[in-house]
């Protein structure tokens, strides 16, 4: 059985963290992340606010995202040998794509694209407030660092703006509280993972 899990959520939600932990307790499971999928800064458009639009669909070759997700789909056992994933003794023996493989697609749009929508088996947004998600991000060192005034002139209107995109697009998202501990947002993921498995068994 192949399953697929769309870990969304606002910039510097806690995403990642919750998407490392579940790699290493979700049997046969694999990631894509977004940010892997950012073209080159010249590529990046400035926009009428001025600047450079790292927080918009196009910034990304979204194209090749879903190729690498079709990719998993096609042989879930030949993507996770070729990324370096550790597979069960039996889906290694069997090589065959008996049980279960997971993949978990992570980022900041997964849920603002058409192609990707109707992929996901189970889609969770992690969302934090304006205060805590700019403090944060206050805190991250980035390869490009982010000019002065981005995060209110870009990258928080770009949130609200994707968000209600996102809500209209997508009716089966489950939101995740990001102000909660990390283990309690992980217990909730993993639960809900859990139960729609045996559900599908």
């Amino acid at each position: 059985m192949k399953f697929i899990i769309g870990i969304g959520g606002v910039t510097n939600g806690g995403k990642t963290t919750l998407t490392n932990r579940l790699l290493k307790t979700l049997p046969n499971c694999c990631v894509v992340h977004q940010d892997d999928f950012f073209r080159k800064p010249d590529q990046i458009e400035v926009g009428k606010d001025g600047f450079r639009q790292w927080d918009v669909i196009s910034a990304m070759d979204m194209e090749a995202m879903v190729n690498t997700v079709k990719g998993w789909q096609e042989n879930p056992i030949k993507f996770a040998r070729s990324h370096g994933v550790s597979l069960s003794p039996e889906a290694e023996e069997c090589d065959s794509e008996e049980g279960i493989h997971i993949l978990v697609v992570e980022g900041f749009l997964i849920y603002n694209y058409k192609p990707l929508i109707d992929i996901y088996d189970k889609c969770f947004y992690i969302s934090i407030p304006y205060e805590e998600c700019k403090r944060r991000r206050s805190t991250r060192t980035y390869t490009l660092p982010d000019p002065p005034g981005l995060f209110d002139g870009h990258v928080w209107p770009m949130y609200l703006k994707h968000r209600k995109e996102m809500e209209n697009n997508c009716a089966k998202i489950e939101y995740l509280d990001g102000m909660t501990s990390k283990e309690n947002i992980y217990n909730k993921v993993y639960e809900s993972v859990q139960n729609s498995l045996l559900n599908n068994l």
